[in-house]
């Protein structure tokens, strides 16, 4: 079993004080491939020094929208100078989120929007963040979206029915932990109408462990076997077609060159 983790974010504390034993741990329980995440422009420039150092591990850079305030246009230049770095396979994670609205929300707007110019001046796929927001962020795509590589929806945790416009649209969907939870129903009934070849799993690491290891902290890339597991469940398949399955969908949407096992 080979998966990759789609989305993780290695620079955060206390993840990156530990990558040789956190890459070793994942290798052990068959994650052999990871992009990492970057939230803001600092974390973009950690997220690709990361990667260059370590085969088989990713980066993707955006500006959280938490962080759309400081999205100036000297920012998105270097964002967009930072998204042509050897192993950046992404933009993002950009996208909108009315739960915490730390940045006001035409500034999240606004840079959502720039990031969706740059990726498709790149052609590169997007990484799409959507809290309490769904309507307003399809909105942007739909009106701005246009000729985009590609589009996920990270830890996508809404209803079936906004599973199915999403999936209408072509997008994928990316599921983490918060899938395996007791009082995740709804995010369960999504995943099962969520054709094997649109679908792709993370950690969101160091955030929201899957059950039964919910207590453990911070999450990681090895833990992701279990919603692996859970998944491969839902859609009635072996842990083994599920990982085949997820792992040649982030191969194709990423461009990745695909986890290669050091033996």
């Amino acid at each position: 079993m080979e998966l990759v983790d789609t989305h993780c974010h290695l620079t955060f504390e206390p993840l990156a004080e530990d990558v040789p034993g956190v890459i070793e741990r994942s290798w052990a329980a068959g994650v052999t491939g990871w992009i990492t995440v970057g939230t803001a422009l600092e974390d973009g420039r950690k997220a690709i020094e990361l990667a260059s150092r370590h085969e088989n591990m990713y980066a993707a850079v955006g500006i959280h929208p938490h962080e759309a305030k400081d999205g100036d246009a000297a920012a998105l230049a270097e964002l967009k100078r930072l998204a042509q770095q050897d192993k950046v396979v992404a933009v993002g994670e950009t996208g909108l989120d009315f739960h915490y609205n730390f940045s006001k929300q035409p500034d999240q707007k606004r840079v959502f929007a720039a990031h969706l110019d740059i990726a498709r001046a790149l052609n590169l796929p997007v990484i799409v963040h959507s809290r309490n927001a769904l309507a307003e962020t399809v909105e942007i795509l739909d009106r701005d979206g246009g000729g985009l590589k590609g589009v996920v929806f990270h830890c996508f945790s809404g209803s079936a029915g906004e599973a199915k416009q999403l999936l209408d649209r072509g997008y994928y969907l990316s599921f983490t932990g918060v899938v395996t939870f007791k009082n995740a129903q709804a995010t369960r009934a999504a995943a099962q109408v969520v054709p094997l070849d649109r679908l792709m799993i993370e950690t969101d690491a160091p955030y929201m462990s899957p059950e039964p290891v919910r207590k453990q902290k911070p999450n990681e890339p090895a833990l992701m076997v279990h919603t692996a597991r859970l998944l491969a469940a839902l859609k009635g398949v072996s842990v083994d077609d599920l990982a085949q399955a997820t792992t040649g969908n982030a191969v194709k949407f990423f461009g990745l060159a695909g986890p290669r096992p050091t033996n």
